[in-house]
């Protein structure tokens, strides 16, 4: 006979993964599909810097994900926001909110190794690995109809839950016919490691120019986790730079807060733009993480985003003892990531938008936007709040 599992989980990445790890201990048959053989890492788990907020550090550290870090985490005690051509900037410190930091600096690859440690704990996960989802089946309303295609051929299963958790070009997504906005930036981020002549001390760097953003983001290794955002047409000639080209570009645009620039590791290019879907729900499916939405990496706020869009998921599915795919259950999802999701989309969208924006008609606006958040306290309570993840219905584990 078919198997039917309660729970099939599209995309073992980020926020696919974290999800298996929620749900383990309820009464429920998770299956988890991931396209890597065993042994593999996806790709999405590479050099790049993930910067969780202290919302999601609580709850990875619930979950077991945060002691199966193998590197130490940079903490971010400070952020220090400015762009060039403003007066003006922007500065908050964990200290003037009790907080040690306000949040964890971790490699993506780290990261990945950390889940696939605590995966390797769930005795109960069902893992598809390799396998790709390749078409729904019928619904007969009590469970969805999937095919997947695996090393031995292609494999049909039945799931009262299907969710999407396979990333910004989601088959999934338009399997189910959801339809999505998409928005090219017209920028291109390079990641990289960089070593300075001075260690982090914590402060996480955000410097806008009229070309794009420039983060620096404190590692744990006492090296810099570099972000530069260069206009796309620029990409191909940013990327031929050498090393000694690279450091002088990164020193042009980013200034002299941080030190000298000594050296940078190999630097991987990503295209930016966002896909936000126009429904988080369907019959017995769910969207989640970048399927769901995959904004501009503007204030790091992406896998923080789907995290929350998980643990969310897995908490009303703990508190909902019936059916996991069940019409209801999947509207009060849908209501309760409302406000988190829709605040969180317009920050960064807004954010990429106006910094980016070399119309001198703005800049006296975007000025009194910096001294503004720097000195009103509601401001940067607003501010500080959504950094640290705590916007909406905030999940349990997170607080």
């Amino acid at each position: 006979m078919m198997r039917t599992h309660d729970v099939l989980i599209v995309g073992g990445g980020l926020v696919g993964a974290s999800l298996a790890i929620a749900l383990d201990g309820l009464p429920l048959d998770v299956a988890l599909v991931e396209a890597t053989p065993p042994g593999d890492l996806p790709a999405v788990f590479d050099q790049r810097n993930l910067s969780l907020a202290a919302a999601s550090v609580n709850a990875l550290d619930a979950l077991g994900v945060m002691g199966q870090l193998r590197a130490p985490t940079g903490p971010i005690r400070r952020i220090h926001v400015s762009r060039a051509g403003d007066f003006g900037s922007v500065r908050l410190e964990a200290a003037d909110y009790g907080r040690e930091a306000f949040g964890q600096v971790v490699v993506a690859r780290d990261f990945g190794e950390a889940l696939e440690g605590r995966l390797a704990q769930l005795p109960r996960l069902t893992r598809y690995r390799p396998a790709r989802f390749v078409g729904l089946e019928g619904d007969d309303g009590h469970a969805r109809g999937v095919r997947l295609a695996t090393a031995d051929g292609e494999l049909a299963l039945q799931a009262r839950l299907l969710v999407a958790a396979d990333g910004t070009r989601s088959a999934l997504r338009e399997a189910l016919g959801t339809s999505s906005r998409t928005h090219d930036y017209g920028q291109t981020l390079f990641v990289a490691r960089m070593r300075g002549e001075r260690a982090p001390d914590g402060t996480a760097w955000e410097r806008f120019t009229d070309s794009g953003p420039t983060a620096l983001l404190p590692r744990g290794d006492r090296a810099w986790g570099v972000v530069h955002g260069v206009p796309a047409a620029e990409a191909a000639a940013v990327a031929a730079l050498d090393e000694a080209g690279w450091l002088a570009r990164i020193q042009q645009a980013f200034g002299w807060r941080a030190g000298r620039f000594l050296g940078a590791g190999e630097r991987s290019a990503y295209p930016v733009a966002s896909v936000v879907a126009d429904a988080l729900v369907a019959p017995r499916a769910v969207l989640l993480g970048n399927a769901a939405q995959t904004i501009h990496p503007v204030g790091a706020q992406g896998f923080n985003l789907g995290l929350r869009d998980a643990l969310t998921l897995a908490e009303g599915l703990r508190m909902h003892a019936g059916d996991p795919g069940a019409a209801s259950l999947l509207q009060q999802y849908a209501q309760r990531r409302r406000e988190d999701r829709e605040r969180t989309l317009a920050f960064s969208d807004g954010l990429a938008r106006m910094t980016g924006n070399p119309s001198p008609l703005l800049r006296p606006l975007r000025s009194l936007g910096l001294l503004a958040a720097d000195r009103a306290g509601w401001l940067q309570a607003w501010l500080v709040g959504g950094a640290m993840g705590f916007r909406g219905d905030v999940p349990e584990l997170c607080r």
